[in-house]
């Protein structure tokens, strides 16, 4: 039987490059994307190397989230694997028709709630499989090591959007939920990590306010190939699955936020999410 895994964000770039590289080592790839256009023309790619099938869904709407999380279901009675790789820079706060902020549920809530969907078929998986093979993986940024923390009175910057420290605060919040999923999973043997890729040349940079967009542009990218090499790496090497609630670059641990080393911290942050989630009926 293979192993299951599903990649979000798989349409393009480093989600790409990961959903691809997984198919062709004989993983059975279940990739969520965004845009129709961008998921069948990657799925077909894909399909050239190995098993792969895609579904869409919006992550920063909660529906899409949950819908999702329930096709899934329907495909598979297991996931080896979990990534967590969608995400993106907001030029602009949009509110969504949930009441959130876009950038936040796109980068964190809604794969959130995606992922506490998917724990009865990650733990389902980790009862057959060895200790530590089955992985949560969150694509964060080294983003989040440029503030001081995050602002619990404010968490969504209803009040004060800057677009900036929305991206940076997301991208903390991505290292916490693995830290946070490492201590509620520890006693299943799932594994759970965040790593930075670096600055990859994809279309990430599209989407990005005209300040950040042009100080992009003077930075020397990686290929998406290359952005991708250490969540591979964390999701099939040995060495992946020998610690939990680590932050990697480079296939290399990396110390993170001071902010996110604190269990308080990331404890509020969990519950923080599951409070705005509930308020909302998810």
């Amino acid at each position: 039987m293979s192993a299951v895994a599903v990649v979000t964000g798989a349409s393009s770039g480093i989600g790409k490059e990961v959903a691809k590289t997984l198919a062709g080592q004989g993983w059975r790839v279940i990739g969520i994307g965004r845009d129709a256009r961008r998921s069948a023309a990657a799925e077909a790619e894909i399909g050239e190397v190995g098993e792969v099938v895609f579904l869409r869904a919006d992550l920063s709407l909660m529906a899409d989230a949950a819908r999702v999380a329930g096709e899934i279901a329907a495909l598979t009675d297991r996931v080896d694997l979990l990534v967590n790789n969608a995400g993106g820079m907001a030029k602009e706060q949009i509110i969504t028709a949930e009441g959130f902020d876009e950038n936040f549920a796109s980068n964190h809530l809604g794969p959130f709630l995606l992922t506490a969907k998917l724990l009865p078929l990650l733990r389902h998986a980790a009862l057959s499989a060895p200790e530590g093979s089955v992985r949560i993986l969150n694509t964060s940024s080294d983003a989040g090591e440029m503030i001081p923390g995050l602002p619990w009175d404010d968490l969504q910057l209803l009040e004060n959007f800057n677009s900036g420290r929305s991206y940076c605060n997301v991208k903390l919040a991505n290292v916490m939920f693995a830290r946070g999923l490492a201590k509620r999973l520890a006693g299943d043997g799932i594994v759970a990590h965040a790593m930075h890729p670096g600055f990859v040349d994809s279309n990430f940079i599209n989407n990005a306010p005209e300040q950040s967009k042009a100080h992009m542009l003077t930075l020397q990218g990686q290929t998406p190939a290359q952005g991708a090499d250490t969540l591979v790496w964390l999701a099939t090497s040995e060495e992946g699955g020998q610690s939990s609630g680590g932050y990697f670059y480079q296939r290399k641990p990396r110390a993170p936020n001071p902010f996110a080393e604190d269990e308080a911290n990331v404890d509020r942050l969990w519950t923080e999410s599951e409070t705005l989630l509930a308020k909302a009926g998810f």
